[in-house]
């Protein structure tokens, strides 16, 4: 027997109850079913334990092998799950942890999207020259130009802690689409967000700059986290619970005339505050100003990384919001949310594709192309209807291979000093003109993926688009159709082919201005700054480089080259490009892939 007392805080009597020593009953825990979280998670507190028992000299030869090995068995258990749970007479979900987490066909989707995708962004990420240096500063607390960064860059110390915090962030991704609860889904939100602020202030090179970035999206990240919860609390506070289908039930009540009168009010705009938080890691507007600032500052193969696999796991968890998270209630308040939701996705597309249009940098372009697909991801989402749900996975399936391998192109064109030194990435639209005769395949690779994203037939994006446009128009029978959505859509399309299309023309038809031959290319320790060089320290990265007008370079400016070699990145960037082609001419199977796990057909 176990006795239990309380205090009376009035007039300090005590009350001892008599509890039963067999009354508790512990929770019953699905291993099977959490175990793609269990193998990255698990590899994560490997990689930390690597970092603090390991010698520096080994980290990166056990950090590598250990982070892919550990992202291809998570995959394998997910289409292991696919097989034994999906399908005629399978059980179809798994309830976790007494409901906290919900395994299904669409968390198991988003989540095989999100290990496939990390795995293509790491191997940008594990990448190095012959040299031996990576993106990653190597003393990333040290202050931008100190003496203490001078003496960890002369000693080659490198940053392996990046490993551990990209398996926690992938572990916190996971989690997102298949949480079943707001308390999950926060915790979710926090576990792949704070590796994430980290990661963005690691940059080699433009330390401040990069440090800037990560500031930014903390302080930025904190607010929509507050946001989240706020949102939660007046869920809670409505319904009694934060659990999705306690929510459900309640939103049923109000169409039944069983909530007290006004609290339609608190259901509402707790909801939508719970929408803004995950809003901001889609980058909608209007909490999308990170969204540049960030893609800029950070190392270029992390920047690759949070574009894709952020976006999936933030619009999966968008998507269990709206579908399991107890969107009802009146048709007034129905009607309220689509229209707050209309104006986010039409000025995401707005503004995504007007001022991306304007941009003279390459990552702020790709930042502010970002933008201008989570409106149309959001397009497909509005369309309240199974077909949206299915052209939603099918469109960050397409949108996080481009990314991917989008900015492991731009992690391979590196401005050149005069020396013949190689030095940190060329990012103004002026340097890469003539790279299509400097390195032909790689210019075709960043054309295909442009082409996608401006969404021309025959590459992944022009499916992704028309699946996303068509599940707005057929629409839902009691919310009515979303025309006006598609048309927008379509138009945006069309403004966002031009700023496309500029880079393919700068690749190929545009010749450099006092080009040097290229030799043998690869980087070298960072050594006196040269003219016009981004140096170390350099927190805009410009601090002798001549003036820049529109895409167009001055003389005097660092010349470009390419980093030569098969190695990984060159890798991601192949099986990027073959997947958007792939994607593009035979849909068909990925789509009844989609269609088979969802149940929507």
């Amino acid at each position: 027997m176990i006795l239990t007392t309380a205090a009376s805080a009035a007039g300090g009597s005590t009350t001892t109850a008599v509890v039963a020593a067999g009354s508790f009953t512990p929770p019953e825990v699905q291993w099977t079913a959490v175990a793609p979280l269990l193998v990255v998670f698990g590899a994560g507190v490997l990689a930390v334990l690597v970092e603090a028992f390991v010698p520096a000299r080994l980290r990166r030869a056990v950090q590598v092998p250990l982070i892919l090995v550990a992202l291809v068995a998570a995959l394998l258990v997910v289409v292991w799950q696919c097989v034994e749970w999906l399908g005629p007479d399978k059980p179809g979900a798994v309830v976790v942890l007494g409901g906290s987490l919900v395994i299904e066909g669409i968390a198991l989707m988003f989540q095989g999207t999100i290990l496939v995708v990390a795995f293509l962004a790491v191997l940008v990420v594990v990448d190095r020259s012959a040299s031996g240096q990576d993106a990653f500063a190597p003393s990333v607390a040290a202050i931008p130009g100190s003496d203490y960064e001078e003496l960890a860059r002369r000693r080659g110390l490198e940053q392996t802690e990046v490993f551990p915090l990209l398996l926690f962030a992938i572990g916190g991704m996971l989690i997102f689409p298949a949480a079943a609860d707001l308390l999950t889904m926060f915790v979710a939100l926090e576990v792949l967000s704070l590796p994430l602020y980290v990661m963005s202030g690691m940059a080699r090179r433009r330390r401040l700059l990069s440090q800037e970035a990560s500031f930014k999206y903390f302080v930025l990240g904190a607010f929509a986290s507050a946001i989240f919860l706020f949102g939660s609390a007046l869920l809670y506070g409505y319904s009694g619970s934060v659990r999705f289908a306690d929510l459900s039930n309640a939103s049923t009540a109000v169409v039944q005339g069983g909530s007290p009168d006004g609290w339609e009010l608190l259901w509402l705009v707790g909801f939508l505050m719970v929408v803004c938080g995950l809003l901001f890691k889609v980058g909608a507007v209007p909490f999308q100003a990170w969204v540049p600032d960030v893609y800029q500052g950070a190392p270029t193969p992390v920047t690759g990384f949070m574009a894709a696999c952020t976006k999936i796991a933030a619009f999966g968890a968008l998507v269990r919001i709206l579908w399991f998270g107890g969107l009802g209630g009146t048709l007034d308040m129905l009607l309220s949310f689509k229209t707050a939701m209309w104006v986010v996705a039409i000025a995401t597309m707005a503004v995504g594709v007007v001022v991306g249009a304007t941009q003279t940098d390459m990552k702020r372009m790709l930042g502010y192309s970002s933008i201008a697909h989570a409106g149309f991801v959001l397009v497909a989402i509005l369309g309240f209807n199974p077909q949206g749900i299915k052209a939603v996975i099918f469109y960050l399936v397409a949108y996080g291979v481009a990314t991917v391998g989008a900015f492991g192109v731009v992690s391979l064109v590196r401005e050149r000093g005069s020396g013949g030194e190689v030095l940190g990435e060329a990012t103004h639209l002026g340097q890469w003109a003539g790279l299509g005769k400097r390195s032909p395949w790689l210019a075709a690779c960043f054309s295909v993926f442009l082409l996608s994203f401006a969404g021309i037939p025959l590459t992944a994006g022009f499916i992704a688009k028309f699946g996303a446009f068509s599940a707005a128009v057929e629409g839902n029978p009691q919310l009515g159709t979303g025309e006006v959505l598609a048309v927008v859509g379509v138009l945006a399309s069309a403004v966002a082919v031009f700023f496309y299309i500029r880079i393919i023309v700068i690749m190929f038809f545009m010749d450099p201005a006092g080009t040097l031959p290229d030799g043998p290319a690869d980087l070298v320790p960072d050594g006196p700054a040269t003219p016009g060089a981004r140096v170390e320290g350099d927190s805009e990265g410009l601090a002798s480089s001549p003036a820049q007008t529109s895409v167009l370079l001055a003389d005097g400016a660092p010349q470009v080259t390419v980093v030569t070699g098969l190695g990984p990145t060159a890798v991601a960037v192949a099986v990027c490009a073959a997947l958007v082609v792939v994607l593009g001419v035979f849909p068909a199977p990925l789509l009844e892939l989609v269609g088979w796990a969802t149940g929507i057909g």
